[in-house]
Formats: C-alpha cells, sequence, structure tokens
C-alpha cells in the first residue's frame, strides 16, 4: 500500500526526471533515514529504478528515475475510426497498440474493449498486475470527476456514465476525458510542457480544442468546459454553428471549415497544404480564406493569453506542415492583439499529432491519475 509520501516521490520524478535521494531530501523535507527507507520500498515494488551514478561534492550519488516497467497503463482513444487501443509504459512509450471499430454503443463498445484486453497485454508480455488503470478520450463535455460523458455532439451522446460501463466489463479503474485536455495532461507528464507550471494547448483539427494548465493543474471550470474557444464567438451573426450558436470559431477556423469554404468557392482542395499550395501561386480566394481563418484563430489565441498568461502555447494539428501563410497570419493576429508588455514573451510551439498521440494522451489520464492517488 502506497501512502502520500511515497505518490509525492513518485510525481517529483515524474515531474523533475532522475533525480537523486539528497534532492528528494532537500525538496520534500525528509530526513536521510526515511528518504532512503521509502526509495527502497518504491523500488521494491518496481515502480523506482536506479540508473546511473552522478559525481559531485563528496561521495558520488545514485540517480532514481521511474521504472517504465513498473506499471502500465492502456490508452483508449475515441478520436478517430478505427478507434485505437494502445498499452502504454510509466514514462509514456506505447508497447503494444490494436485498433478497433469506434461504436457509439457505450456497452457494445465497452464489450469490444474487454475482448481485445488479453491479446493487448499478453501480446507485449506484460504481467496483468502491472496494469493499473485505463484513460479513455473523446470529443465533447466531460464532468469533475472524469467519470460521465456530459455531452458529445459527434457521438451523440448525452450524460453516458462511460467509465462505470467500462469499468463493468474491463474491471480496470477508468477515467474519461476530453481529448484535447488528455493531449495537455500527455505533454505536461511526457513531452514539451514538462518543466512547465501553466501552459495552454490548442488543437486543430476538423474542430478546434484547447486546454489550459494552471499553476500545475488542469483547469476545468466548474462545469468542465473553461477556455473552450472552439465556440466563443468570433464572427456576430456569423455562419450557423453544430452548437445551435452563430459565429463561432469552429465555423471560422477548424479545418472543416476552412475546407468547406475553399470548395464553396471553387478550390480543390482536400488539405490545409492544398490552400497554401494555391496561395502561393497567387490565388486570391486562397489568400483571403487563410487571412480570414488566420486571423480568426490567432484574435482567440490572444485572448486566451491575456487571460491566463501561460508560459507557452502549443499549438497541435495533423497538417504535414504548418509553416505557410495561414500559420504566419495567425502568428501576426496573436501579437496584434496582446497587450504590448505580452508581446513576444509567449512562446508558440507547433506540433504533428497521430492517432497514437491521442491513445498516450488517454492513458495519461490514467497515469496522472495514479500518481495523484486516485488508483
Amino acid at each position: 500500500m502506497l501512502t502520500l509520501t511515497h505518490y509525492q516521490i513518485l510525481r517529483f520524478i515524474s515531474a523533475s526526471g532522475p533525480t537523486t535521494r539528497a534532492e528528494l531530501v532537500s525538496r520534500i523535507g525528509l530526513s536521510k533515514a526515511a528518504m532512503s527507507g521509502l526509495a527502497r520500498e518504491l523500488i521494491d515494488k518496481n515502480l523506482l529504478r536506479e540508473t546511473s551514478t552522478i559525481q559531485k561534492q563528496g561521495r558520488p550519488s545514485t540517480l532514481l528515475d521511474l521504472d517504465p516497467q513498473g506499471a502500465y497503463f492502456i490508452g483508449v482513444s475515441m478520436a478517430s475510426d478505427p478507434a485505437v487501443i494502445a498499452l502504454v509504459d510509466f514514462k509514456g512509450e506505447i508497447v503494444n497498440r490494436i485498433d478497433i471499430a469506434r461504436s457509439t454503443d457505450p456497452d457494445e463498445f465497452a464489450q469490444a474493449i474487454a475482448n481485445c484486453l488479453p491479446k493487448l497485454i499478453g501480446g507485449a508480455a506484460v504481467a496483468q498486475k502491472r496494469v493499473l488503470g485505463m484513460g479513455v478520450t473523446l470529443s465533447g463535455l466531460v464532468d469533475q470527476e472524469q467519470a460521465n460523458c456530459i455531452k458529445s455532439t459527434i457521438l451523440g451522446w448525452q450524460d453516458v456514465p462511460l467509465a462505470k460501463i467500462i469499468h463493468k466489463h474491463t474491471h480496470l479503474p477508468t477515467f474519461i476525458e476530453n481529448d484535447a485536455k488528455a493531449l495537455a495532461v500527455s505533454e505536461r507528464l511526457f513531452g514539451e510542457a514538462r518543466d512547465m507550471h501553466s501552459f495552454s494547448l490548442i488543437w486543430l483539427g476538423k474542430g478546434i480544442g484547447a486546454a489550459h494548465f494552471v499553476h500545475d493543474r488542469l483547469h476545468r471550470g466548474a462545469h468542465g468546459g473553461a477556455g473552450e474557444i472552439a465556440h466563443c464567438t468570433i464572427e456576430p451573426n456569423g455562419l450557423p454553428c453544430r452548437c445551435g450558436k452563430t459565429g463561432c470559431l469552429d465555423t471560422v477556423a477548424s479545418m472543416i471549415a476552412i475546407l468547406d469554404a475553399a470548395r464553396a468557392q471553387g478550390l480543390k482542395a482536400e488539405t490545409l497544404d492544398d490552400i497554401e499550395r494555391a496561395a502561393a501561386s497567387g490565388s486570391s480566394v486562397a489568400i483571403r480564406l487563410l487571412h480570414r481563418a488566420g486571423s480568426a484563430l490567432g484574435l482567440a489565441i490572444s485572448q486566451i493569453i491575456q487571460i491566463n498568461d501561460p508560459q507557452m502555447v502549443l499549438v497541435t494539428h495533423r497538417e504535414e506542415r504548418f509553416d505557410g501563410l495561414f500559420s504566419t497570419v495567425m502568428q501576426q493576429a496573436i501579437e496584434a492583439n496582446v497587450l504590448p508588455r505580452l508581446s513576444g514573451v509567449t512562446p508558440i510551439q507547433f506540433r504533428k499529432v497521430a492517432d497514437a498521440d491521442w491513445a498516450v494522451g488517454a492513458a495519461s489520464v490514467a497515469t496522472h491519475s495514479f500518481l495523484h492517488g486516485f488508483i
């Protein structure tokens, strides 16, 4: 049985990377003897391992790190069809993966997950007892307890107790999360934002998602929808949105909106890159579309920067390239619409994501729950 101090040690090493016992004593405030005992207990449980030895003043010190084979988590991504189910180790690496049809019937989908687990776990030669929990990501609103899908327009769900349904079929502790929020948790645990206390993540795909860490905590708001910029009104009296409003950012800057607008104006475009090439060739239609969409997204991100003042904004996307006119206009709009004292001080980073990244994001939700003692 792990204590609160055990979890504190695991969280510190997860956030900071390989660490000496002396550093843990300094940061957590325990005696050397107490820390030595706690570290040994975590090593015996295969949750920590000793790695390299470093030479500082005095005696050499051995670094402690998370043991990637000490704990595994299952991530289920409903961001694509087929859905991706991955077995992910304690360091965020996929060790096995299976794709299954994405059913919108919760019980049917839960049973399909349960059916593939023996192959997923057995195929990686991982002991069942090492698999500690499961995370599931979807597009939609999720409650504070990460148990219920409040609403998902894409899946046609409302008030679905998905975590409970999946747990009934798999007997694993299960947590569900909005896809952009799960991706942000993954970046905080394993990726670009590991050393940051506050950052914002924007997801630009068929729709637009957003998630925000503020002082090391995922900011959800009172109803799970904090910082969701997709349905902020960007063009009053603009196009109707699937949410029931008009003029939402989603109707202007999402990939579906951009491509639909391009086709409606006679451009043959299947990807953003097609429109970028047309703009580079002098198409006034393509240039106008990219300016409109880039300006709208940049304006929305500038408001996030002024409200949250993050250390970084990470824009995630599926496009092969993201360095054309759309990106340039977006960044110009950000700089033009933030306060002068914030202009240029918030890095805007870009990262292409694939289906597997969403599954790692889902698993990271369960990893995060374990590190905080919820499993």
